[in-house]
């Protein structure tokens, strides 16, 4: 991790800060959810380091990047992808985007196909019309709301009492990117998603599919989509919940 660099980019009239592994590999962009950032994917970054350079930016809104009064949409943080990959003069990246980051790497691989090399889609929020309605009525804000205004030690001990399974390093860096996602970020939950058939369908790169047990994209879901996208590969993590 020593030889890993920092930097800031600029899209579309705001700034992308990044972490980078380096080192002249073919590169992959990780893409977090809501409420992580680019960090959270240190211990996976120093499992691929070897292989890879890893780049794992920070969405708007979230970690160290801008967050600009408007602007959450899938579009917006696709745009802001492809503007990262072309500032930093990524040669035909993987994408590997979990939950927010997946819907983000789904829109991505959809527009600019010809710039990446494939896209692996971790548990993406592919939600019904109805699901994502419910999780827009839902207090999620609000709890993100009230959690900024604790103290990072109450954080820490809440989710170490949730996550018993997850290792101190992991449950720190959780801890860390939930208070530095301004509540700003949460408008992405506005409906409606973008629709993940058409945009699949779209994408001429091949698509690894990871899902877990008990997440957003069920087993039969992914294989439904598989059997109508025939570009498509599906691997279950067993005993996995949404942070698969």
């Amino acid at each position: 991790m020593t030889n890993w660099t920092t930097g800031v980019c600029e899209a579309n009239g705001i700034h992308i800060h990044y972490q980078r592994t380096g080192g002249g590999k073919p590169p992959l962009v990780l893409l977090h959810g809501l409420t992580g950032n680019g960090a959270c994917w240190t211990p996976l970054a120093r499992a691929l380091e070897g292989e890879y350079d890893v780049v794992m930016p920070d969405a708007r809104g979230h970690g160290d990047s801008s967050t600009p009064r408007h602007g959450y949409s899938y579009e917006d943080h696709a745009g802001d992808v492809i503007a990262l990959i072309r500032a930093l003069g990524l040669s035909a990246p993987i994408l590997l985007g979990h939950s927010m980051g997946g819907m983000t790497a789904t829109v991505v691989a959809s527009l600019a196909a010809q710039a990446i090399r494939g896209v692996i889609l971790v548990d993406p929020t592919f939600l019904s019309p109805q699901r994502q309605r419910e999780v827009f009525d839902s207090d999620v804000a609000e709890q993100h709301r009230r959690l900024l205004g604790q103290d990072k030690c109450d954080v820490l001990a809440q989710l170490r009492s949730r996550h018993t399974h997850r290792s101190p390093e992991m449950v720190e860096l959780i801890a860390s990117a939930r208070l530095k996602t301004r509540i700003n970020a949460f408008d992405v939950l506005t409906p409606p998603n973008p629709e993940y058939h058409p945009l699949i369908s779209a994408i001429d790169v091949p698509i690894l599919l990871v899902v877990g047990d008990a997440g957003v994209v069920s087993l039969e879901m992914a294989r439904e989509l598989q059997s109508r996208h025939s570009h498509i590969q599906v691997e279950l993590i067993h005993d996995a919940g949404h942070g698969v």
